[in-house]
């Protein structure tokens, strides 16, 4: 089941009693992209509140928590997360690299994605669902574990350019559902409830309801949950929003 809520984030989750295994968040870069109704670029300040706010709301109703940010905030981010309990919480730094990624003429292109995981300690965990082929598997070596081996903490998916199958064209960003698919599949019980926060096209969403978990998104884009809400056929719950 999918419920789709207009709201803004903190927000809305201020009200919620609702508890989850898994939330997964991607929030906007502030790098100026175009958005629907969102503005994608506020003070530097104000950004990185609003950002550590939503991490502190999301850890406190989830298990465990996915965030998907533009490096340029790597070290902001790995700021605010620190001030995190460690005695309550594991925090895993992973990464999501880039084949194809925007060239940069004057300095360093950006060619990877941080995808920081907050675990509440003590957090189910199934590894053996996300098993994949190992090298020795494709070369025929015997030794190799016929379950194939957990991956690595690199996710080695590309980026959703225009011409993948997966684009929402109505949406400047979108990250690949296989990234996505992994990250629910590790922590999240079957039947559970994920939380899909700054929801855009509704990834989490389409990949926690085909993996047959209950998923709550919200986004503060009317525009984008309507066309959330149409493809999976249920209507819009008004939360919260900034006036």
């Amino acid at each position: 089941m999918i419920r789709v809520i207009y709201g803004e984030v903190v927000k809305t989750l201020e009200l919620s009693i609702d508890q989850y295994d898994t939330c997964f968040m991607d929030p906007p870069d502030n790098i100026g992209l175009k958005y629907s109704y969102y503005k994608d670029k506020c003070p530097r300040d104000r950004y990185l509140t609003n950002i550590s706010l939503a991490v502190l709301r999301a850890t406190s109703v989830s298990k465990v928590t996915w965030l998907s940010f533009n490096s340029k905030w790597m070290l902001d981010v790995h700021n605010f997360v620190s001030y995190l309990d460690r005695e309550e919480f594991d925090i895993r730094v992973c990464v999501q690299p880039y084949t194809f990624y925007q060239h940069n003429h004057n300095d360093l292109g950006s060619g990877y994605r941080p995808l920081l995981r907050i675990m509440r300690k003590g957090s189910p965990i199934f590894p053996d669902r996300i098993r994949v082929e190992s090298e020795r598997q494709k070369a025929g070596d015997k030794r190799a574990d016929p379950r194939g081996k957990v991956p690595s903490d690199v996710f080695d998916f590309p980026r959703v350019t225009g011409n993948s199958k997966q684009r929402r064209s109505w949406h400047p960003t979108q990250l690949h559902e296989g990234l996505v698919e992994r990250c629910l599949l590790l922590h999240t019980p079957d039947g559970g409830r994920v939380l899909d926060l700054f929801g855009g096209t509704g990834t989490t969403s389409r990949v926690a309801d085909r993996l047959g978990f209950h998923c709550d998104y919200i986004d503060l884009d009317l525009d984008y949950c309507n066309h959330v809400a149409q493809e999976f056929g249920v209507g819009v719950t008004y939360g919260l929003c900034n006036s």
